[in-house]
């Protein structure tokens, strides 16, 4: 898998607006290449649903066909790029507004998803585990300045550490930073 990350045009966004592709295209990263059976399977949908899906993820660049493995019957999918960004700064285009919307809305949902079976299985984990779990929170009062400087580094903190890819004990580990405005406090937003 390419080791980049992609920041989609607001068109290829559109392809991110379901939140059975972003489930996809999560599991692609995570897991690795799959045929659309094998993620059907996972995802609980039919084959037929999850390879238009797996479709409109190519169409838009975040998914390619594993030519190494499978053959003609037997497509193997993975993912185009390890991670997406978005630039969340709203578009002027009313239409590119609504499709970003319709994209982090299926961000939350997808993350809550995630974030709830963690907490489920928070009780099997091991000891070790357990102690390097966390579900915590700040609010803290920033500038935008500020708060832009604070989400870069961390960004740079994430990111500075190479993968322990061969360590026995190495798991895929999730980092979810969700960094915004208290809802309601700032002029214009909420009420």
């Amino acid at each position: 898998m390419d080791v980049t990350s992609i920041t989609p045009s607001p068109d290829a966004l559109k392809a991110l607006t379901h939140p059975l592709r972003l489930r996809m295209l999560g599991l692609l990263r995570i897991e690795g290449p799959a045929t659309a059976t094998t993620l059907a399977t996972r995802l609980g949908l039919n084959t037929g649903a999850t390879s238009y899906h797996l479709r409109q993820l190519e169409r838009h660049g975040f998914v390619v066909e594993d030519t190494e493995r499978g053959n003609a019957r037997d497509r193997w999918w993975k993912a185009a790029h390890q991670a997406t960004m978005t630039d969340t700064a709203p578009p002027a285009d009313p239409a590119e507004k609504e499709t970003l919307e319709a994209y982090l809305q299926s961000v939350a949902v997808v993350m809550t998803q995630t974030l709830q079976r963690s907490v489920e299985e928070l009780g099997l984990l091991p000891p070790e585990w357990a102690d390097a779990t966390s579900y915590s929170d700040w609010v803290i009062r920033l500038t935008p300045a500020r708060a832009k400087a604070l989400l870069e580094t961390l960004h740079e903190v994430l990111h500075a550490e190479p993968e322990e890819e061969d360590a026995e004990d190495a798991v895929q580990y999730v980092v979810q930073l969700n960094g915004f405005p208290y809802p309601g406090r700032v002029g214009g937003a909420g009420a």
